[in-house]
């Protein structure tokens, strides 16, 4: 019995074997171009589970001829790291480069990247990284200005029935799998390729005949109950802010209680009481963002399981607090303004004046550097002098 799962199984070895990354790979796009120049090159992949990333991160460090190394930020150290610099140096001595893919780059807080860096940087080591999580966020800027990030897409559910039907041939099971079976794997997979393979495993070793029940019973046996990239993980952060809106307490804890057992990462949730502090507290409690920031903060320091009483205080006190949308709303409204007169010319007496021709024009004509100094003038381009974009519900 062969015990390496299909999914490796099937992993391609060559770009053109990957499916579904047509926006990467091909005539003029990135990744073919970084092969055809023959130049390895810093990359992060970002993209959801399934779609491929370790899989192009071996078939470019192939391509280099490069000795391949590959670590999981979940499970390395520090030790780690340095027996991978160690052997890169060796391998630089022998005129061979290191591909260093690091998977779920994101897991390595701060320092752990930095660790990498004057490596990166001397060309020591080639970087590949992978994420599932918004790169902006998770990879600290150095490493980020080095490298290059790539897009890497869910399949589409066509690309999905071909690697499906790839594995069914490589199998010798093309009599054994119905067609409406194929589409429901597919349309389960949710453009994960492995997810669709492991269904399709297991799937094959349930029954001689695979149909659409014994899919469904396959799917069924692994298929989790909140799925951080599906409409459950969506439902439920909606129902969180939600419920933080309509200052029910017990429904936003219920909720923030829900996404941690299910491992949501606690540094999204608290992002995403970051934005809610300005967005639905705003002017009405302006210590409420320090608060959410904090948290943040604390949260990416300490870690879980403690980090879950850190945001359960802070999703109380953000319910509990008082709501105002005024700087939303005027933050919203001052964007569609600038978008619909992007040109407007910015009154002369506000402009900068810093020759003296210009202050003869009357650039900056009036201008006094003094606390609360304010000329009765229009501030506004002279088209939109009367737009009023901040509203004091209050008062107004």
């Amino acid at each position: 019995m062969n015990r390496v799962p299909l999914a490796e199984r099937m992993r391609p070895t060559k770009l053109s074997e990957v499916l579904g990354q047509n926006d990467i790979i091909g005539d003029g796009k990135i990744l073919t171009e970084i092969v055809k120049k023959g130049e390895p090159v810093n990359l992060i992949f970002w993209g959801p589970p399934g779609t491929g990333k370790t899989t192009l991160a071996r078939i470019l460090a192939k391509e280099f001829k490069a000795d391949f190394v590959e670590i999981s930020a979940v499970t390395a150290g520090k030790k780690d790291v340095e027996e991978v610099v160690e052997r890169a140096k060796i391998n630089w001595n022998l005129k061979t480069r290191t591909v260093l893919f690091v998977d779920e780059i994101h897991r390595f807080n701060k320092a752990q990247q930095d660790a990498f860096l004057p490596h990166v940087e001397s060309g020591l080591i080639t970087l590949i990284g992978a994420t599932t999580e918004n790169p902006s966020f998770e990879v600290i800027s150095p490493l980020l200005s080095r490298s290059r990030v790539v897009i890497v897409s869910p399949l589409d559910k066509d690309s999905i029935i071909e690697v499906i039907k790839r594995a069914i041939k490589s199998e010798g099971a093309t009599k054994r799998v119905t067609k409406k079976a194929i589409d429901l794997l597919a349309e389960l997979s949710g453009g994960d390729a492995r997810s669709a393979l492991g269904d399709l495993e297991l799937a094959l070793s349930l029954a001689e005949k695979v149909d659409e029940k014994v899919v469904e019973e396959a799917a069924g046996r692994k298929m989790p109950g909140y799925d951080k990239k599906g409409d459950k993980h969506y439902d439920t952060i909606s129902a969180f802010i939600k419920s933080m809106r309509g200052s029910d307490t017990d429904a936003a804890l219920y909720y923030l209680a829900r996404m941690v057992q299910a491992g949501e990462d606690p540094k999204f949730i608290a992002r995403r009481m970051v934005i809610f502090a300005s967005e639905d507290i705003g002017l009405a409690g302006n210590g409420a963002l320090s608060l959410a920031t904090a948290c943040f903060q604390a949260v990416e320091r300490v870690g879980m399981p403690e980090s879950g009483l850190i945001l359960a205080h802070t999703c109380i006190a953000l319910s509990k607090s008082k709501k105002n949308r005024d700087s939303a709303d005027a933050w919203y409204k001052a964007l569609d303004l600038a978008h619909k007169t992007p040109n407007e010319p910015v009154p002369i007496w506000l402009r900068n004046a810093p020759t003296k021709l210009m202050k003869d024009l009357g650039f900056g004509k009036g201008q006094k550097w003094e606390s609360g100094f304010h000329l009765d003038k229009n501030y506004l381009p002279d088209s939109i002098k009367n737009e009023k974009i901040y509203h004091n519900t209050k008062t107004d």
